[in-house]
């Protein structure tokens, strides 16, 4: 199995459309037509944690794969639908369902103006109204693939959850594997939900309890060994069933 890119490999680097000239990127839609656009948040996920957990989480694994493939890499939408919270976070920043469809759509619609045939929308960030915005976007031609990166099992990999929810046991090793620096462990708290509490909150119908600190699941069990173990699983699985299959014709 194909490990991913580390940091300090002589492997090549993604290629970010931010950093390219026209005609660069011109010769890459030439060879493959695909685009990686990687869409995170603003939102918290409980004290221990920044708020651009899904941000920073779904750009390594997009720069990672575009790295791997030469896959173009657009510029990272950090903006997404976020549940409204029971009391106000400092920093939190959503849009709605709507305003994130909209800018999806016109962004599509440009790029594939330029030749781009295949959208990979790709999203660390599980709730429905998000996914709905990045389902429902719409091209003349072009496919659009959406990766929730999260639609994965993960449950002989955790101790104190079967599945990932928030800011928990799977995020939180996450960023300890992929920027430690940014994670305090020591105000890391739990807080679990019954499994209908959580998939109220996945479907937008549920705000955060006041009295939970921001997240969801089991923060304290985090390890970075566990998130190098998540990350690779979410790696392999992307790899193989999206960026193994043929690119679409030019």
């Amino acid at each position: 199995m194909s490990q991913p890119p580390v940091s300090g490999d002589a492997r090549p680097t993604p290629r970010r459309l931010k950093e390219m000239r026209p005609l660069d990127v011109a010769h890459v839609i030439d060879r493959d037509p695909r685009l990686i656009v990687p869409i995170g948040t603003c939102e918290q996920h409980g004290p221990h944690m920044p708020l651009s957990c899904d941000t920073i989480i779904v750009e390594r694994l997009a720069g990672d794969l575009s790295a791997e493939f030469g896959v173009l890499l657009a510029p990272t939408v950090e903006y997404g639908v976020n549940v409204e919270t029971e009391r106000g976070f400092a920093g939190n920043a959503s849009v709605r369902k709507k305003t994130l469809h909209r800018m999806l759509n016109d962004l599509v619609d440009t790029w594939e103006a330029t030749g781009v045939r295949e959208f990979i929308l790709m999203t660390a960030h599980e709730q429905d109204p998000h996914l709905e915005a990045l389902s429902t976007v719409i091209t003349n031609e072009a496919r659009v693939r959406v990766v929730d990166i999260f639609g994965v099992r993960f449950e002989d990999l955790l101790e104190g959850q079967s599945e990932p929810m928030h800011g928990d046991e799977v995020d939180t090793s996450l960023l300890l594997y992929i920027a430690p620096h940014l994670v305090d462990m020591s105000l890391a708290d739990d807080y679990m939900m019954s499994r209908d509490e959580l998939r109220r909150y996945r479907r937008g119908w549920l705000r955060v309890p006041k009295h939970s600190p921001g997240c969801i699941g089991r923060p304290r069990l985090a390890t970075a060994e566990k998130g190098r173990a998540l990350y690779e699983r979410i790696y392999s699985r992307v790899r193989d069933r999206v960026f193994l299959t043929p690119a679409p014709e030019p």
